[in-house]
Order: structure tokens, then C-alpha cells, then sequence
């Protein structure tokens, strides 16, 4: 069952693999049509020999050879023709599990499993050390976009400060249709659904989990810091509003989800929250379905890898990039080529303390002396206004103002003070603003 038919080639690696929804089905697919460029690139032929499934029976988007199906995950882990097990089952339990016992019996493995790896990437990778052999999870992090891969291997001879990126495809298709279109909200998550960029049920996506899940591995990898999802300070989309997007496109930026992790000398910062862009900024144009990740290192400067990071053909892509670099490994006797930094202990920074400056959109009373009671509010608590722009609605106003930079935990005052303003009528968003 090789996936280069009628090609004799020097060496053969067998693949096996743990699921076949969406992403497997697409790396199964990919390694059945492209096997011979494959092999080609990789030196030697790629075999599928164990595809598990929940349910065999089943009919399968794409066309397994006979033989190679079958519905238990551990007589994948167990055939000794199987060299690489690729776990694209997703969650945390059984893959931890089914991925432990594949180290432990000697077989590389490679995961799309970002859930796996941010909360357990740390233990899993020593044990594939105790082992002798290799954990690859690029597509857990970037889908196509090769993120892991860059920072370990092509800026390795840097220090890697800061992390900016837009990691989560759904999200950032419901803000450019908001932005574009002057969708609602709701109106935009429709849409996303029915494009295929969102689930039925979209609340890792909208409310950050995903994004938090992506950047966790990312800081643990670019500052030798153990990072796992819970650490990440983590706010969603959903109180955004197209009224905010168009005010903030007139003061010139863009309103997108942004994961970002950042070394400073108290620690580490990983958040992420909706936030605004200067339109100049790299990531300010990044839209649609798209993810972009810039990287800021020494000496290197900002680098921005930019392209599709979700669906089955992309994150596909990633996965059988690591199936390869696997079996090269395995046929030179080598393993251990990705480094995981974890057992460095190093603190992430609360919420409260980071320093950024702030974008608040308010509705207040349109009658004279409101500003000086506002003004106020922040002058209290040494929170430097920046600029205000106002809006008259009638009796209300729309009031934005940005600040200077400020601490996290005194806008939190501020706005504790706004909302026992009676002239304020409502705080209809706060946002930090990056770049």
C-alpha cells in the first residue's frame, strides 16, 4: 500500500493515524494524491498503513486502500510496520493518552492537537526525550503557516521579544465582515457559519479559548518559558460592535482578536483580547479567514509570516511537512531536533499590571460640564487623555477617547468610576490599542 505506486524507492516509512475528520481526512488525502512529489522531497516513500476511526463503517470522503481502517487507535500504535502515528483526533483525553503510549513504544509522533499541546506539550515532549524519539506539532499552532519551524530553526540565533499575531481565522472573518459590510455582530457569525469558518457552536473561537490555546505554545517555544492556555489572560469578540469598528477605522485603525506575548522584565505577558491597529500596521490589512504572526527578535527585527491557519488543506499542509521531517530523522537515526523550553520557570504578568494605552467609546449626556466630570474620572487615577472626539445623537453624545500608555489595573478604576457617573449612560467598549 505505498503511496507512490509502481515507484521503487530506497526506503519507506510507515505512516498511521488516529482520526480522520476534517484534517485527516485532508492529510490522508494529500499523502494519496501527492504521495510521489512527496517522496520525492522527502527522500524515500511515505506508506499508510493504519487509518483509526470510531466507526469504520462509515462512509469516508476520501478512498483508503483496503486493509488500512480500522477501529481501535492502539492497533495503529501497536503494528510494527507503523514508524510515525499522526494523532488528529483533537481534545485532551484520549489523545494524551493514545500520544503517551505511541512515545513510549518508540513511534514518532505528530499532532494538529493544539488543546494537547498547550496544556500538556511540556510533559509530552519529555517524554518523547526519555524515549529517543520525536513530538512535531507544528500544525497545532499556525495550520499552514510554518510558525514553529521559523522560530526554532530560522531565527534561532535570536532573541525573540515579542509576539504579535492573529491566530484564529473565524474571528478575524466576523471583524473584516463587520468592518466592511457594517454587519452586526450576529449577522457576521451567520455568515462565518455558513462559509464553514465557524462551528455551530463557536465559542472557542469568538471567546478567545482558541487563539489562547495557539499563543501558549507559541510564548513556550520563543522564550523558554513554561506558558499552558490557563496563563493566557483571554477576552472575545462579542461585545464588539460595527458602531466601534467604524469609529475606529475614522481615527485610523483596525479593530482585530490579537494574541500577544511579550518578555519584559517582570515576567512574561501572553493576553488575548480584541485591540486596535494603526492601518499602517503589518497585521491591520491581514483579513478574512486569514492568521499573520509577527515576530519581533534580536537582531533580526520584525518578521510577519502571513497565511491561511485553519481548515483541512492548510493545517494538512503542516502535518505532513512534520510526517516528513519525522521519517528523515528516523531514517538517520536522529530525534529531538525541536527544543521545548518548559523547564524554565519564569511568572505571567496578570492583566492588571501590563501598560498599554486604552481606547474607550462612551455614550454621556450632551450638556455642558460632562467632559470636565470625565476628564476627571481619569485624571483621579493619573490616566493621561490622549485625544477625545465627540459625536452628538440629540440628548447623548458619542464620546472616544484614547489615552497615553497606562496601567491595566488604574483604566480598570477609571472605568469603575465612569460607570458611577450618572452623565455616563454607557461604556460600550474599552479597548487596548497595539503596534
Amino acid at each position: 500500500m505505498g503511496i507512490v505506486p509502481g515507484v521503487a524507492m530506497p526506503r519507506a516509512c510507515g505512516v498511521g493515524m488516529i482520526g480522520l475528520g476534517t484534517v485527516g481526512g485532508a492529510v490522508a488525502g494529500l499523502l494519496l494524491r501527492h504521495g510521489e512529489e512527496i517522496a520525492r522531497r522527502a527522500g524515500g516513500s511515505l506508506v499508510l498503513r493504519r487509518v483509526a476511526v470510531a466507526h469504520p463503517g462509515r462512509p469516508r470522503a476520501v478512498a483508503l486502500p483496503d486493509g488500512v481502517l480500522v477501529g481501535d487507535a492502539r492497533a495503529v500504535i501497536g503494528d510494527p510496520g507503523v514508524d510515525v502515528v499522526v494523532e488528529v483526533m483533537g481534545g485532551l483525553e484520549p489523545a494524551r493518552t493514545y500520544v503517551t503510549e505511541a512515545l513510549a513504544a518508540g513511534k514518532s509522533v505528530v499532532t494538529a492537537n493544539k488543546v494537547l499541546m498547550a496544556a500538556r506539550g511540556e510533559e509530552l515532549l519529555a517524554a518523547a526525550a526519555a524515549a529517543g524519539t520525536d513530538l512535531f506539532f507544528e500544525a497545532s499552532v499556525g495550520g499552514g503557516i510554518p510558525v514553529v519551524k521559523a522560530i526554532v530553526e530560522s531565527l534561532a540565533g535570536n532573541e525573540i521579544r515579542e509576539i504579535v499575531g492573529i491566530l484564529n481565522g473565524t474571528t478575524n472573518y466576523i471583524l473584516t465582515r463587520m468592518a466592511r459590510d457594517g454587519m452586526g455582530f450576529g449577522e457576521a457569525l451567520v455568515a462565518a457559519q455558513r462559509q464553514g469558518f465557524a462551528e455551530s457552536d463557536p465559542t472557542d473561537d469568538i471567546d478567545g479559548h482558541d487563539a489562547a490555546a495557539k499563543l501558549a505554545i507559541l510564548a513556550t517555544v520563543a522564550f523558554g518559558a513554561r506558558v499552558v492556555d490557563e496563563d493566557v489572560y483571554r477576552e472575545g469578540i462579542s461585545r464588539i460592535t460595527a458602531r466601534d469598528i467604524a469609529y475606529a477605522r475614522e481615527l485610523g485603525y483596525a479593530v482585530k482578536l490579537l494574541a500577544v506575548a511579550r518578555q519584559s522584565d517582570g515576567g512574561i505577558e501572553a493576553r488575548v483580547h480584541p485591540a486596535l491597529l494603526p492601518a499602517d500596521h503589518p497585521l491591520a490589512a491581514v483579513n478574512e479567514e486569514f492568521n499573520a504572526i509577527m515576530i519581533e527578535g534580536d537582531p533580526v527585527g520584525p518578521v510577519v509570516l502571513e497565511g491561511r491557519g485553519a481548515g483541512g488543506g492548510p493545517t494538512a499542509s503542516a502535518v505532513v511537512g512534520d510526517i516528513v521531517d519525522a521519517a528523515r530523522n528516523r531514517w538517520r537515526g536522529a530525534c529531538g531536533r525541536l527544543a521545548w523550553g518548559g523547564a524554565v520557570r519564569r511568572p505571567v504578568l496578570e492583566i492588571e499590571e501590563i501598560v498599554v494605552p486604552y481606547c474607550a467609546f462612551l455614550e454621556v449626556a450632551d450638556r455642558p460640564g460632562v467632559f470636565a466630570r470625565v476628564a476627571a474620572a481619569f485624571g483621579d487615577e493619573a490616566v493621561s487623555i490622549a485625544s477625545i472626539v465627540q459625536k452628538s445623537r440629540g440628548e447623548t453624545a458619542d464620546v472616544v477617547l484614547l489615552t497615553h500608555e497606562a496601567r491595566e489595573a488604574a483604566m480598570q478604576r477609571v472605568l469603575r468610576r465612569l460607570r458611577a457617573l450618572d452623565v455616563v449612560a454607557a461604556i460600550h467598549a474599552v479597548l487596548r490599542i497595539a503596534g
